[in-house]
């Protein structure tokens, strides 16, 4: 199972992106776009059907199974689920005055879940299962280490993160909490 965490600035620039693979099994997905067509249609256009369904062809095994990686194939299709999700996020943001936003958006067998700190910084997660009570540990853990890295005097706020200690403390959090 694979999770994809972006942190996005209030100018809905990126700023930091972690792909996280879990070493749970997994099972295979077939492509839910495909699913109604004949064969024969399917086999020239095979690669954009993976693409946009978000499943990987790509598998790296483990000794717990085999286990989905977001190769280069389908980054783009994550990338633009979690840029499409930002205006879902603007209009769930009007109508709740919560932090974490649960579960805001959807795109095959993708959920958006969203957290918006004070200072409008947006935390997008990317994931297949659910999992309410880790993703919101997890946001909770990762926004304490955002505010750490701002309090930084070298860090310039609103750039991109390229801590090595934010990204392995973000890395050692996804693997306790996802």
């Amino acid at each position: 199972m694979s999770h994809h965490l972006f942190i996005v600035s209030p100018s809905d620039s990126p700023l930091y992106s972690l792909a996280h693979y879990s070493t749970k099994p997994t099972n295979s997905v077939a492509s839910p776009l495909s699913a109604n067509l004949p064969s024969w249609s399917t086999s020239a256009f095979a690669g954009t059907l993976t693409a946009l369904s978000g499943a990987s062809s790509v598998t790296h095994h483990t000794s717990g199974g085999g286990v989905r990686m977001g190769g280069g194939q389908d980054r783009h299709v994550i990338q633009m689920i979690a840029n499409a999700s930002l205006d879902v996020i603007e209009d769930v943001m009007r109508k709740e005055n919560v932090m974490y936003l649960k579960s805001v958006d959807k795109f095959n067998e993708w959920t958006v879940s969203a957290f918006v700190t004070p200072g409008n910084m947006k935390f997008l997660l990317l994931h297949e299962g659910k999992n309410d009570d880790g993703i919101k540990s997890f946001f909770i853990d990762v926004w304490e280490l955002y505010t750490k890295t701002m309090l930084n005097p070298f860090h310039t706020a609103h750039t991109s993160i390229r801590s090595p200690v934010f990204d392995s403390r973000v890395r050692a959090s996804a693997k306790k909490y996802l």
